[in-house]
């Protein structure tokens, strides 16, 4: 798919630097002689801004909110405008903090701290993504990605003592025994499954009312993606499925994923869902879709802007997923 890197998240060729990671003692001295900022989480929400609400604010390394943070900030890279860090401030307590809808599917509530600008605030992910740039979408999934499995891992893996952050957030290593852990990354293949003029959705029980995507689930060891593809559809709607295309990929920060779109052709059309796996599978023709997209369809809600689903979906109905 030509254009498969324009997708969210896809990428904008961020200089990551790795050699940096490695040698505090320069990326010190580098960031007290050039410009340098950070982009701020809380309890994985980033901290934007902006007339849309949906511009990456960068704090200077020095700002008062980042004063209490408990580590030392990730390091992402260097942009034009200089070496960009992230920290995240999850400590910190709001005032009237709606803990009921920290929970839920889409967290609508924005979190304002009183050390920046009233027009500032943290916010779910999934509402800002799609009009994020593509420069600032690659800085706040990589740091999405990597607060996540740093919370998730604190202890080491082989012999259960507490590990520290290593390599400029990038590692981490126990002390006790020696070993190095990396950041996790689990591959996820998401499917355009065809037959004729019509695509295979479904949707997930907690999913709000209407809303239907493509299929997906996790690759299993010792799977190629086709495999995982054939497998995963055949587990939750009984449909088997013959040729397997790569399509694109998009880095998933909810909450460490690759997701892997790849189109496949259904050989028969008979959905028989397991309901322990998804709520409901149906087809849905080329026409249906464009209804949902344009909003005008009864009862299918269309596809979040943003995800990859959308932007397969998309670029199938205008026939370029070549």
């Amino acid at each position: 798919m030509k254009i498969s890197e324009t997708v969210t998240f896809g990428g904008s060729g961020l200089e990551r630097m790795a050699e940096l990671r490695s040698d505090p003692e320069s990326l010190t001295r580098l960031c007290a002689t050039e410009p340098a900022h950070c982009i701020v989480f809380w309890r994985g929400k980033p901290l934007v801004g902006g007339a849309g609400v949906d511009e990456l604010v960068r704090l200077p390394l020095d700002h008062k909110v980042l004063q209490n943070a408990p580590e030392l900030p990730v390091f992402l890279g260097k942009e034009d405008s200089g070496y960009c860090f992230a920290q995240d401030i999850s400590g910190w307590q709001p005032a009237d903090l709606d803990q009921e809808m920290l929970g839920r599917f889409f967290d609508q509530t924005v979190q304002h701290h009183p050390d920046l600008p009233a027009d500032q605030g943290f916010v779910e992910l999934r509402g800002v993504m799609a009009g994020l740039t593509a420069r600032d979408a690659e800085l706040v999934a990589s740091a999405k990605a990597l607060y996540h499995w740093h919370r998730s891992h604190r202890f080491c893996a082989r012999c259960g003592a507490k590990s520290a952050i290593t390599m400029a957030g990038w590692q981490r290593a126990c002390d006790a025994c020696g070993t190095p852990h990396f950041p996790r990354t689990d591959p996820v293949v998401i499917m355009l499954i065809t037959r004729g003029n019509s695509v295979l959705m479904g949707r997930s029980p907690e999913w709000p009312e209407g809303m239907y995507s493509l299929l997906a689930g996790f690759v299993e060891p010792g799977e190629t993606f086709e495999a995982a593809v054939r497998r995963e559809v055949f587990e939750e709607s009984g449909i088997h499925v013959g040729a397997v295309n790569y399509l694109a990929s998009q880095p998933w920060a909810f909450p460490n994923s690759l997701m892997v779109g790849c189109h496949g052709v259904a050989l028969d059309e008979e959905i028989t869902i397991d309901p322990v796996e998804i709520e409901d599978a149906i087809w849905v023709t080329r026409e249906e879709i464009m209804e949902s997209f344009s909003g005008r369809h009864p009862t299918i809600k269309p596809a979040r802007k943003g995800a990859i689903a959308h932007f397969i979906l998309r670029n199938w109905l205008a026939d370029r997923l070549e």
